[in-house]
């Protein structure tokens, strides 16, 4: 009998050590994926995608790809910080709003500066062309670019989505955005918006 109590002992002590063996895989998994898609300027981007009617998780998923949330980064064509804006955007995202650019391009190392005119840039794209893939295209290459492939049947049979993106820089762009996304809503969870940016279509 002491024998048999001795086994139901230890077999339940073994469920409880797999149980809790799990539960840390499963916590450290989650802490490695929260690491690798973090959620920087929280504060800032949750303010300015309210205000732009915009998926947080898209705003970070581009902000992951374009500068991996180093707000001092700088690329070869003169993209500046978090959402890599160039001072001509810039400028005239400034221009478009109030009718004249107050601030200068040093500015754009300023997170909260970076990202609130991050958001407007894609916002400005979202409800221009309302396909999500099409708008990440633009953000990638420029609207001139953009607005050339939709005219293009070979590229686009809609003129709203494109079949095939010639340049590979911008096709990897787009497609490493969604991957984004995708993480980060699974990560995360759906987060609410008010804007043409919540869905992928």
């Amino acid at each position: 009998m002491k024998k048999h109590k001795k086994a139901v002992l230890i077999s339940a002590l073994l469920v409880i050590l797999v149980i809790a063996v799990i539960f840390l895989l499963r916590w450290e998994h989650e802490r490695i994926l929260k690491a690798m898609y973090p959620r920087s300027f929280s504060e800032i981007v949750t303010a300015e995608a309210a205000e732009n009617g915009l998926n947080p998780n898209l705003v970070y998923a581009v902000i992951r790809q374009e500068s991996s949330f180093n707000a001092e980064a700088k690329s070869k064509a003169g993209a500046i910080g978090l959402m890599q804006l160039t001072p001509a955007t810039f400028e005239w995202l400034q221009k478009k709003e109030s009718g004249s650019a107050a601030l200068s391009s040093d500015e754009l190392t300023k997170p909260s500066v970076n990202i609130r005119y991050g958001c407007r840039f894609l916002a400005l794209l979202l409800k221009r062309y309302g396909i999500t893939r099409t708008a990440l295209c633009a953000y990638n290459a420029g609207m001139g670019k953009v607005d050339s492939w939709l005219k293009d049947s070979s590229l686009s049979r809609d003129g709203k989505n494109l079949s095939s993106i010639p340049y590979a820089e911008t096709r990897n762009y787009a497609q490493k955005v969604e991957d984004n996304l995708r993480q980060y809503t699974e990560i995360y969870g759906e987060t609410p918006s008010s804007g043409t940016g919540n869905s992928m279509k």
